[in-house]
């Protein structure tokens, strides 16, 4: 395992340098999330992606009746303390990789601890989990 800053680190490992690279909970961090996936894909053959789901219906709920950023399991502190910048949704991401021409091989919709089914993940998952190629 490797560990660094993927706005930065990603451009020094060479082409398909892994058999599986992993961003979790970070795309929403980036800087340019657009280039480090690109990167991602460039160094591994296949990539892990995964993140909080903004568009899950208790951030939704939350927005609503109180008129506030939510604190959830998933997002877990307040705005003002999150590394967040980029509040994507799971079809935003959808849309995201389609764009690019980026293959989904797989992908997982979290609820909690529960794995839920893809019918509504949009509002239903807390948390995605994606699994990509290009």
């Amino acid at each position: 395992m490797i560990q660094g800053d993927a706005d930065k680190d990603l451009v020094y490992y060479p082409d398909r340098a892994f058999d599986y690279a992993i961003l979790s909970q970070t795309l929403q961090t980036a800087r340019a999330p657009d280039k480090v996936l690109g990167e991602l894909l460039r160094i591994g053959e296949r990539a892990f992606v995964s993140f909080p789901n903004f568009a899950y219906w208790r951030v939704r709920w939350a927005l609503f009746w109180g008129g506030r950023m939510p604190v959830t399991a998933a997002l877990p502190i307040s705005w003002y303390e999150t590394e967040n910048i980029h509040q994507l949704t799971i079809d935003d991401f959808r849309a995201f990789v389609a764009e690019r021409g980026i293959a989904v091989e797989q992908a997982w919709f979290l609820t909690g601890n529960r794995r839920i089914s893809s019918a509504a993940a949009n509002l239903r998952a807390e948390h995605a989990v994606f699994l990509l190629r290009r």
